[in-house]
């Protein structure tokens, strides 16, 4: 899991570089501007990074942060597919298609590792 955890957190902050080059906080009308888009990073960084310490020494906290980088890949893939689908045109260079789309298969491996250490933790319960 700690792999698939570091390659999904690495694409998350490669997408959140990439979204302030594209001023994501005016697509969501964040309050605050790039004010509101760099708290939210703060704390967003803060959670992945503190859940990759949690992945790193196997905490029994480690699937509950797998679960929530999962959710954050797979969120970042939905959203923006449809801002495009809406017609935005932020984000449809080569590498920031290919940055949310990793985003996406980094999050469904760390999904498959998740549920495999949910498994092994459930039998060693038994």
């Amino acid at each position: 899991m700690p792999r698939s955890y570091f390659w999904t957190m690495l694409f998350l902050i490669l997408h959140q570089i990439d979204a302030a080059y594209w001023k994501e906080w005016e697509m969501f009308h964040l309050p605050g501007g790039v004010q509101g888009f760099l708290v939210f990073n703060l704390a967003a960084i803060a959670l992945v990074l503190v859940g990759y310490r949690h992945v790193l020494l196997a905490t029994p906290q480690a699937t509950l942060y797998a679960g929530v980088c999962v959710a954050l890949g797979v969120g970042t893939f939905l959203i923006h597919a449809g801002f495009a689908l809406a017609g935005l045109e932020q984000f449809h260079l080569p590498l920031c298609v290919a940055i949310i789309a990793l985003c996406l298969a980094s999050a469904v491996w760390l999904l498959r590792d998740l549920r495999r250490a949910q498994i092994h933790l459930a039998r060693q319960a038994a």
